[in-house]
């Protein structure tokens, strides 16, 4: 035994000659509906992409998203539009006529091996799986990979498979999370991540974790093996590092020998060096691949080296040992379902890297909160590759409970525990992961005294957890903030808000004041629907703001031009670590809520307006003009310009505060030089003599540091006519 054990050691772990064969499921299944939820329909007449969902089916079925969550209803009785009788306490009310949609495939193998492992990375709702008409096993949570074990159930040649999804959430056990959505007005179901076949040999590689150290100078390596055989395998694991696009060998670790038990499953736990390692930055996205194989398996973990962390006593994000600003947006994928457009744009990677690389370069932005509801694998996989910081977020938002106690969510602590472990596996070893974010304005201190505790020891990167209204679960946890400045005013007799608050120093303070770094992820409350109309929670607000004869261009410009002097207030006073807009993709929709700021979704168009002021609002180097004044008597005016600098090199130049007419001209200049450290913050005051013209003016604070792209602080202001 010990000469066959040195024989592997010497020459099957180096060489890998069993290789890890992975078959895309991935294409145009079979899809049929059924009430019955026992036995497989007896024909399948349409077809559908998977990834995708099951509205993208041809011919299309009847009515198919139309659920109405328990939470959508409650809003509608909260905001009059439905009765109390209305109110359930299960998931909702189905209003399509099925309950299951079966999707089938059929496919080749070459050769049957010693593993197979099916994996299909998110379904919902829910996934039971048979192959060649055994039941293979059942996987209900719907945010997560779907992991069978298939290796004695494929056949050399062609086989098929057959996945059943419930058609809307209320096919689920009340214990399991479907997502919980106050303003969700369509539920879609479908295999709306990759399907994959996995063959190889004893010993498999389960699962693999790559955590960089906090010093960046080595990482660790959590590798599951098993051993699914009847008989003890004896083997060397071997683990080595290149960086991405180079086989150039960065890093080794040495060989392991390892003796599996028939049916064993161990993890062991390796440290590995990388000198000289080069560091993953949303501006320099360097990426890693650590290669793995046991001599009958092998695989492949992209990874970066970086570590990022909140301080409580700064209150301040920390990427790779340097205080780091996040600026960007927000994505909420699974209300984009719901929208009309969506199709199976979601999976189209031409579609998907301008949404998450193009545009965002072009915004300066460099973080994004996933909200409620997680992404497809391969958006991560691009999020990596582009250099960004993402706080994901589980599908959890119960807000305190409306109409009472009877009313409130209440969650399995056990079923949410397994479904954390398993979402923080399928997702642990992206760097652009950077915070774990466990609800959305949710009120329920089960999330910190027992869910996050459990799960947290998990992540060997220990990435910080954010746990909504929920106290944070750690010492330096952050606290996310929805201020949501024109929240009252929406309401037919609520206060007025006026942007002249923002003229005092910290005029307003954080909706949620805390000891603890804090995150802006939902601010300004001011949607507009794509075509300028405004949504459910805004049309009785923009009345209010607007005259009454105001056109949509009217809407979109007011919309872009408060949400970036917002951007610029939150920026220039430096209250949170990170502030992210609400929000980047969304539904748009007559019945909706909320909106994102498209023009043409399906190309990718922002509204010219919105990319015109919040480009500006987000520069690295930000400008804040404190005036929100509606008029300027002429004669000599003192403006206060605040300038922030996000970035590790000092920026210095001019600031020229200036008056434009409205047909371009410029009619008053003042300027000023300016210097501002690195990630730096500092304040001007510019005199400017304002001219006795009167007429409607744009009152521009541009800072120019000789880069070619000044930043502009822009306000509308009419000169009053002097009194005689």
């Amino acid at each position: 035994m010990r000469i066959f054990f040195s024989f592997l050691i010497v020459f099957a772990a180096p060489l890998w000659a069993a290789q890890r064969t992975t078959l895309s499921l991935d294409g145009q299944w079979d899809i049929a509906d059924s009430i019955d939820g026992e036995r497989a329909p007896a024909s399948y007449t349409h077809k559908a992409p998977v990834p995708g969902l099951a509205h993208s089916a041809m011919p299309g079925f009847k009515d198919v998203d139309e659920f109405e969550s328990r939470q959508l209803i409650q809003n509608r009785v909260d905001r009059g539009l439905a009765p109390r009788s209305a109110l359930v306490t299960n998931a909702g009310v189905s209003r399509q006529e099925r309950n299951w949609f079966w999707y089938r495939r059929r496919f080749d193998v070459a050769a049957v091996r010693g593993v197979a492992n099916l994996r299909i990375a998110k379904a919902q709702f829910g996934a039971v799986v048979w192959v060649n008409g055994k039941k293979a096993g059942e996987h209900l949570p719907c945010f997560t990979a779907a992991i069978f074990d298939v290796s004695y159930k494929l056949r050399q040649g062609e086989n098929e498979i057959v996945v059943r999804v419930g058609a809307h959430p209320g096919v689920l056990p009340a214990s399991v999370s479907a997502g919980t959505d106050f303003e969700k007005n369509r539920w879609t179901p479908g295999i709306y991540d990759s399907v994959s076949l996995e063959l190889s040999d004893n010993p498999a590689i389960e699962t693999i974790q790559v955590a960089p150290s906090r010093d960046l100078k080595s990482i660790t390596v959590q590798t599951r093996l098993r051993n699914h055989s009847a008989q003890a395998v004896a083997f060397a694991l071997a683990q080595t590092v290149h960086e991405w696009k180079s086989n150039a060998v960065a890093a080794r670790a040495p060989a392991m020998r390892i003796r599996l038990a028939a049916g064993e499953e161990r993890t062991v736990t390796q440290r590995i060096p990388i000198p000289a390692a080069k560091l993953w930055t949303p501006e320099q996205p360097n990426l890693y691949v650590l290669e793995t194989g046991t001599g009958g398996d092998t695989a492949s973990t992209r990874f970066g080296m970086r570590e990022f962390h909140f301080e409580t006593a700064t209150k301040r994000a920390y990427l790779n040992g340097r205080p780091y600003f996040l600026r960007g947006s927000n994505i909420t994928l699974h209300r984009f379902f719901e929208d009309p457009k969506s199709g199976v744009l979601p999976w189209d990677q031409k579609w998907v890297r301008k949404l998450l690389v193009e545009i965002p370069k072009q915004m300066h932005w460099n973080a994004f909160r996933f909200c409620i509801g997680p992404v497809p694998d391969k958006w991560l996989e691009i999020a990596d590759e582009a250099g960004l910081l993402i706080q994901n977020e589980y599908f959890v938002w119960t807000g305190r409970g409306w109409h009472g106690a009877e009313n409130q969510v209440r969650f399995d602590a056990a079923e949410m525990i397994g479904e954390y472990g398993e979402w923080m596996r399928d997702n642990w070893n992206h760097p652009s992961v950077a915070i774990w974010d466990a609800d959305n304005e949710t009120f329920d201190p089960m999330f910190g005294e027992k869910i996050i505790p459990a799960v947290r020891g998990l992540d060997l990167s220990n990435r910080p957890w954010e746990n909504s209204y929920n106290p944070p679960a750690g010492a330096d946890d952050p606290v996310e903030d929805h201020p949501y400045e024109f929240y009252d005013m929406s309401k037919p007799d609520g206060p007025e808000f006026s942007m002249t608050t923002f003229e005092k120093p910290n005029g307003k303070a954080p909706g949620a004041p805390s000891g603890h770094a804090l995150i802006l992820n939902e601010y300004g409350w001011l949607w507009l629907n794509r075509d300028g109309s405004p949504t459910e929670l805004t049309k009785d607000l923009y009345p209010r703001l607007l005259p009454a004869n105001a056109t949509a261009e009217d809407r979109l410009a007011l919309n872009a031009y408060l949400l970036a002097g917002i951007t610029e207030f939150w920026r220039a006073y430096r209250q949170y670590a990170a502030v992210l807009h609400f929000v980047y993709l969304m539904s748009s929709d007559p019945l909706g809520y909320t909106a994102d700021h498209f023009r043409d979704v399906e190309k990718l168009e922002l509204e010219p307006h919105f990319r015109d002021y919040m480009s500006q609002a987000f520069a690295p180097l930000g400008v804040y003009l404190s005036f929100w004044q509606a008029k300027l008597a002429a004669g000599k005016h003192t403006f206060q310009v605040m300038l922030v600098n996000d970035e590790y090199d000092p920026a210095a130049g001019n600031v020229t505060v200036s008056l434009q007419s409205a047909s371009g001209g410029e009619v008053a200049r003042a300027q000023a030089p300016f210097e501002v450290g690195a990630l730096g913050q500092t304040t001007l005051y510019i005199d400017l003599e304002v001219p006795n013209t009167p007429g409607d003016f744009l009152l521009e604070a541009k800072a120019d540091a000789g880069k070619g792209q000044p930043t502009l602080s822009r306000r509308r202001v009419a000169i009053a006519a002097a009194e005689k």
